[in-house]
């Protein structure tokens, strides 16, 4: 495996696998690599000729106040993964390849109400910092596929309305959350947390997963699913944010119609903030 951190570089190796009308595959990452990324590696080992990883901790999506200087950087540790993962290029940029301007300065791409729900209502120009580097990776190495995991599920739904709108043909995919095995969706976050916080984080997918239950059992009170889902994060220790069940496909509140659907909440555990979502189909 290869690591560049110049957009010449890249482009130069970009070049050579074209020219040998090679499949790319891209992972966009902020590094501290776990068992979650390492799944959307594997897949795009499995569907592209050449993988490339990206590693950049984005300063553009991190709010006042947030972690972004103590945002895990374990870098040896993450290029070790890689190599034993099978990528082909480790794409590992400076701030000033990826930001050369001030960063109220630089041009933005921003996906107008998707970003401003559910988490972009807690952390406003979130979204707009991750559209904007996601759309210059896709500049930069141009992969005919970039591969995504669902535990961000809004994140994902935003990117496909990026690309759809901005007619960037790249194929996005998304890979099924990786959970732990008590069912805790896998983060670079969650080391974070405390003993005691990380024996009560499961109840979050426990909560999501009852939330599944009631509606398949045929209950269509969305609004008292979703209150009696923030009572039982409230009663396990959370402070919730939202529990919120939407349509799958572009996150707007189901019609009673909508077969496919999503269920997405986020919530305080002491200091962390933590994030999930499943899959719920109605038949």
């Amino acid at each position: 495996m290869m690591t560049v951190c110049t957009a010449a570089d890249l482009r130069a190796r970009i070049r050579e696998w074209r020219a040998r009308q090679n499949r790319i595959a891209l992972v966009p990452t902020m590094g501290n690599l776990h068992a979650g990324h390492l799944r959307l590696v594997q897949h795009a080992r499995a569907s592209a000729d050449r993988v490339v990883v990206s590693i950049f901790v984005n300063p553009m999506q991190f709010g006042p106040g947030e972690d972004f200087a103590r945002y895990p950087r374990t870098l040896e540790a993450d290029r070790a993964a890689l190599m034993e993962a099978d990528a082909d290029l480790l794409f590992l940029p400076d701030l000033e390849v990826m930001y050369p301007r001030d960063l109220d300065q630089m041009t933005r791409v921003e996906v107008p109400a998707l970003g401003d729900i559910l988490c972009g209502a807690a952390r406003p120009g979130h979204f707009a910092g991750v559209s904007t580097v996601v759309a210059k990776l896709f500049n930069l190495v141009q992969p005919d596929s970039a591969v995504f995991g669902e535990k961000d599920y809004q994140q994902l739904v935003i990117i496909r309305r990026m690309v759809e709108d901005l007619n960037i043909p790249v194929s996005i995919e998304g890979i099924t959350t990786v959970r732990e095995p008590d069912g805790l969706a896998m983060s670079s976050r969650n080391r974070y947390l405390e003993p005691g916080e990380r024996a009560i984080a499961p109840r979050l997918y426990q909560v999501l997963c009852e939330v599944r239950e009631r509606l398949s059992a045929g209950e269509r009170d969305h609004g008292a699913v979703e209150q009696a889902a923030l009572e039982a994060l409230t009663l396990a220790g959370f402070e919730p944010d939202y529990v919120s069940i939407r349509r799958a496909a572009d996150l707007a509140s189901p019609a009673a119609a909508d077969q496919a659907l999503r269920v997405l909440a986020a919530a305080r555990l002491g200091a962390m903030r933590l994030i999930d979502n499943i899959e719920i189909s109605i038949t």
